[in-house]
């Protein structure tokens, strides 16, 4: 009979993997992710067949935290405006207590490593939010530009949001605020 898995040790290797990721990239070998684990590399293996398979469940895992702060209470019957704080505040909350995973979650996201399964599995979670996404592309200048670039764009600049609070933390409400604003500004 076979043994069945330590949860501790799989949780310890996705926390590896989201530190090793943040730091080094998706590029990082799976013998530095045992090793910040603790663990013997073919052990991981037990745990996920595939480097490739442990991105993806990272991915998923990461996305779901994101997603879950987002939808809780998210506004979809408010105005565009109100949606779209939602998605900035709630995204930066996230980024603010967990800057790890979400330099985790960007690189992942960039990585052709994860599968379009994988892909469809998060975007069915985040229907209202890739809906307020879809709306932002029609507004102001992002009318003349590609779809996601309205997606990337908010990103960028929750990244400068996320960079000035890391160096001056007492002024964190104000710097979410008026970054908000100055994105929305873009959307007018």
């Amino acid at each position: 009979m076979p043994r069945e898995k330590n949860q501790e040790k799989r949780q310890a290797f996705l926390r590896a993997a989201v530190a090793e990721i943040a730091k080094s990239g998706t590029e990082t070998s799976t013998a530095r992710i045992a090793r910040r684990a603790g663990l013997a590399e073919s052990t991981l293996f037990t745990y996920f067949p595939s480097k490739s398979a442990l991105l993806n469940v990272l991915y998923i895992e990461l996305k779901d935290k994101v997603y879950q702060a987002l939808n809780s209470d998210f506004p979809a019957d408010a105005d565009l405006y109100a949606r779209a704080r939602h998605i900035w505040v709630g995204t930066l909350a996230w980024g603010v207590r967990s800057p790890n995973e979400r330099k985790a979650s960007l690189h992942l996201h960039l990585s052709n490593a994860i599968t379009a399964a994988t892909r469809a599995h998060t975007d069915a979670r985040s229907v209202e939010v890739r809906k307020t996404m879809a709306e932002l592309s029609t507004q102001g200048i992002f009318r003349e530009l590609p779809t996601n670039f309205s997606a990337t764009a908010m990103g960028a600049m929750q990244d400068a949001v996320l960079e000035e609070i890391a160096r001056n933390r007492k002024d964190q409400a104000v710097l979410i605020a008026k970054g908000f604003e100055a994105f929305w500004r873009m959307c007018l």
